[in-house]
């Protein structure tokens, strides 16, 4: 009676201990395409999103051109010309976005580049010394990004670190590794370890 009692108790534990993974096991990779760099360690492919900081030339119209930042709808703000929505759109659909509100009235034949300044930030969460926001820096992965927010503490779950995409639009949360690129406004959460 004992000994069954004594093997109930190690199943049970073992079942708890078992249990106490913390998480993050189901969670799929990321993908190579996911977040791809240039050599210079820019995002390919980025697409403008709230806080980031854009330069946008309007060639022969130096009153038109200025620094601009991407508003919580999206929009930056230019003189004469109003709002336009640049948010969700990469660099070249930007440029064509801005030059076609201005030739609305304004310019007739607009050639406009747009150049972001400052990235919006990224965020990193959970078992970390000091989680908040941090400002992008190109070239940046999961190791830089814990480094930047003062390592892990003694409970983080190193091998469990998940990133969601800020391009997702279904907010999905992938497992990263230290090598894990990080892409402006994405969300990088530590998880804790219960032993």
């Amino acid at each position: 009676m004992r000994m069954r009692l004594v093997v109930s108790a190690a199943m049970a534990g073992l079942l708890v201990l078992a249990g106490c993974g913390g998480g993050g096991e189901n969670l799929p990779e990321v993908s190579a395409s996911e977040a791809q760099l240039s050599a210079s360690g820019e995002p390919i492919g980025y697409t403008l999103g709230t806080g980031d900081r854009v330069r946008v030339t309007v060639f022969g119209e130096p009153d038109l051109s200025g620094e601009f930042e991407v508003d919580a709808t999206g929009k930056i703000s230019l003189p004469l010309a109003g709002d336009v929505r640049i948010g969700g759109l990469p660099m070249r659909e930007a440029e064509k976005a801005v030059a076609q509100t201005l030739s609305q009235g304004y310019l007739a034949n607009p050639r406009v580049n747009v150049e972001v300044l400052n990235y919006r930030p990224f965020y990193i969460i959970g078992e970390v010394n000091t989680p908040g926001s941090y400002p992008y820096v190109n070239g940046m992965s999961v190791l830089t990004a814990v480094a930047l927010a003062g390592g892990y503490t003694y409970r983080a779950r190193e091998d469990r670190v998940s990133i969601t995409r800020a391009n997702d639009p279904q907010r999905r949360e992938y497992r990263a590794a230290p090598d894990t690129p990080v892409l402006p406004g994405d969300i990088i959460k530590v998880p804790e370890r219960l032993f």
